[in-house]
Order: C-alpha cells, then structure tokens, then sequence
C-alpha cells in the first residue's frame, strides 16, 4: 500500500475527467450549469422569479437597477476503477496484483481528495465493488477493502463491465493483464469494451499491467509452464535465446495491438511493469491522464 510520503504529493493532482456527472453532490468539479457554490461566475439582471438572495444590493444602490449574482455550480465527478484479481494476475516477485492495488489506491486518494465520486469494481465479479467518497475519511475505509481481497476465478471482462447497473457520465479505469484468450487471440476485441463505455459516457484509461517477469524474460533450460487459472494445464518447454526472442515477438505485438486498439478508439494506453518504480509509474507514466 501507499507509503504516507506520497500523500501531500498526490494531493496536487487531479484526473481529467471529460465528463460531468448530473449527480446533486458538491464537488470541486465546475459544471456548466449555474449552481450556489462560493465561486462567483457573472452578473445578470434580475427576472421575476429569481431568488430575492441574490440580489447584489451594491449595484442596485449605484445603477438603480436589479442584478443578481451567479455563481459556478460544483460538480463530483464520477471516477470508476475495475480491478482484475483473476488468479493469473498473483505472479512475479512483486505481484500485479500488489502493482495494481497500489495505482488503485493512489487513483482513489487524487480522486476523494478532490471530493471525486469512486467506484471500485471486481471484474472477476462486479457485485463485489465498493463505493467511496467524502475525502480521507472515504479513503481509510477503501484501503480497508482493497486489503481484504483475494485473487480468484479468470475475469470475463466485457462481461463483468457490461453487468455494471447505472453509472455516471465520468472517467472509467481498466485494470487488468488481459492474458485472456479473448484478448490475446483477438487484441481488437477491447476496442469493443472501450465502445461500450464510451457508449455510457465515460472517458476510457486501459492500464496494462505485467510482471518484470513477464517482459524481460531471464531464464534458460526445460521448464513446465502451469496455467494460474487452470492447473492441470502444463506445458512443456525449452528456453533458449530463439524461444525467448519469439516470446518477446509476441509479447511486442500483443502489447502493441492492444495500444494501437486503444488510441484508435481514443481511449488512453498505457503498459504498467511490476520491474518500474511506483513513483515513475504515478507521476511520470501515468501524467496524460491528470488535469493541470
């Protein structure tokens, strides 16, 4: 989890999030529309109906005539955040899973910090989510639950988002390895998944997350591969630097897919390794997708 030395950093960032939610909470999001916030938009010339409050008495003392005061109308943003805890990601010295718990928190804290709406989703079964807002105190209870879960059954993941009920217009985060078959056969089927939440007004971050392990390959010899997610399936084989150089092939041109897919789309890449620093990760890696 979070080191508390990243704390007062974070605090300085915000994620751009396109879309408004019509939610009646207060945020520190500006919406279009004019609200009762304490940040002063415009003058206008008062109409029958108007609240007499509004009234700028000063003016009318020096004009002779009525105007009122409008003001920008504070919005909370809605930010969703789907994890992927199939089994396959629990692997490498330092686990996915633990990478992804901390971007996960981190991406929550920026967010209730600037009294954002979050909504944590488990793509291995998004009846497990958990909701969170109101600033730090929403945090402590988020990094409770974040800490209770457990790596489980493989993530369908166009299914799992497409189960999510009603959401907010907002930014939507996808978590995930995507060593599903699906998506390693077919690296063109996520731009299904980013459609579909663009369909429901979200604005689309696809975190690629993999092991040190998994990119930089450094072994040699016969070894059995088990499948994470399905024991019994083994398979045996011999690295040697050609196996190896069509390994990273492979791997090249699944990540590449998956990043062009994306941008094609408009939605935001970016390819997360457990082998670099969580700072550079937070602040460098990820700045495309934070308000300055």
């Amino acid at each position: 989890m979070l080191d508390a030395s990243y704390f007062a950093r974070l605090q300085r960032l915000k994620l751009a999030v396109d879309k408004k939610s019509n939610a009646s909470l207060l945020g520190s999001r500006k919406s279009v529309r004019k609200g009762s916030s304490a940040e002063f938009s415009d003058f206008r010339e008062y109409m029958p109906g108007d609240d007499i409050r509004a009234i700028d008495w000063n003016a009318y003392a020096r004009l002779d005539r009525l105007y009122i005061k409008e003001y920008m109308e504070e919005k909370e943003s809605a930010v969703s955040l789907f994890i992927d805890l199939s089994k396959s990601m629990d692997y490498g010295e330092k686990t996915k899973l633990e990478l992804q718990e901390e971007i996960c928190a981190a991406l929550s804290y920026i967010s209730l910090m600037n009294m954002d709406h979050v909504a944590i989703y488990d793509l291995t079964d998004t009846r497990r989510r958990h909701v969170a807002s109101g600033g730090k105190a929403g945090f402590a209870q988020l990094t409770e639950w974040l800490d209770r879960l457990e790596p489980g059954e493989p993530a369908d993941i166009f299914h799992s988002v497409s189960t999510v009920g009603r959401m907010q217009p907002g930014l939507s985060v996808i978590m995930s390895d995507f060593l599903d078959e699906a998506y390693v056969d077919d690296p063109a089927r996520i731009e299904q998944l980013i459609h579909y939440l663009q369909y429901r007004k979200q604005k689309v971050v696809i975190l690629h997350i993999l092991a040190k392990e998994e990119i930089d390959v450094d072994m040699s010899g016969t070894f059995f591969l088990i499948d994470s997610e399905d024991q019994d399936n083994r398979v045996r084989v011999t690295m040697e630097s050609g196996s190896i150089r069509s390994y990273k092939d492979a791997l090249d041109e699944f990540t590449g897919d998956l990043k062009r897919s994306a941008k094609k789309c408009g939605a935001s890449y970016h390819l997360c390794s457990t082998g670099v620093g969580f700072d550079k990760i937070i602040f460098e890696e990820l700045k495309d997708i934070y308000e300055f």
